[in-house]
This record gives C-alpha cells, sequence and structure tokens, in this order.
C-alpha cells in the first residue's frame, strides 16, 4: 500500500505542470528570447501577498513616437536586447529600477512621467471641462 501511494505521489509530480519562472524576458546568453515558461513579474495568475496583480503601466511607446525613436536605438542606448523594449512596452515585462530610472534619464523625463501603477489617460480620452 506504501508503495501505491508513492507511485501515486510519483505520478502527479511527473505530470503536474512546472512552477513559471519570473523575472527578466533575457536570457543568460542574451538572445532576448523568453526562457521556457517565463512569465512576467505580475501577470495574471502569478500567487503574490496581497491578492492582486502588480504592474506597471508606462508610456515608453509614446515617448519613442514622439521623438522618432526606433526600437533598436532605444535598446543600444539602453544596453538592451530591443525585444526587451518591446516586452517594456506591451507590458509584458515590468523593468527593474535600475532600467526605469535608466530609461528616464534617457528621456530627461521625471520616472514619473513615463511609468505608473495606475493606467494614463488615452491622449485625448480627458472631456473638456464644462462651463
Amino acid at each position: 500500500m506504501g508503495d501505491r501511494a508513492a507511485g501515486r505521489k510519483r505520478s502527479t509530480a511527473r505530470s503536474g505542470a512546472p512552477e513559471p519562472r519570473t523575472g527578466t524576458p533575457e536570457t543568460p546568453s542574451g538572445t532576448g528570447k523568453p526562457a521556457a515558461g517565463w512569465r512576467a513579474a505580475g501577470e495574471p495568475g502569478r500567487a503574490r501577498g496581497g491578492g492582486g496583480t502588480e504592474t506597471v503601466h508606462n508610456r515608453i511607446a509614446v515617448l519613442r513616437a514622439e521623438r522618432a525613436i526606433t526600437r533598436r536605438q532605444l535598446a543600444e542606448a539602453l544596453g538592451v536586447h530591443y525585444q526587451t523594449v518591446g516586452y517594456l512596452e506591451r507590458g509584458e515585462y515590468s523593468p527593474s529600477l535600475f532600467l526605469a530610472l535608466r530609461i528616464a534619464e534617457y528621456f530627461e523625463v521625471p520616472v514619473e512621467v513615463i511609468f505608473s501603477t495606475a493606467p494614463f489617460p488615452r491622449i485625448g480620452s480627458t472631456a473638456p471641462p464644462s462651463r
């Protein structure tokens, strides 16, 4: 009977899906491709204290467009893979504090202009003041 319970336990361990990894989408080889099982910090489904998810919203794409800067140009200036810039812009990856500060420095704006814990209002979505 002990063998049966142990067998069941082993089969559950083998058939269970591995715990998704978190961290940066960059692999140690620097290919920029997410590692198998990678999930961005704060992505839905990740267990966190407090029961909520942590999402960092950003305006990187807006700033790049205003200044006619490509993802590749920004990535080279920051020392990251160009796909990392795409992950950041889409909200699939939350930057480290160091990277967030470097991005703000690059655009010469305070970090709060680029990053927020609350969604930014869409451009033109604010109603004009009522008279």
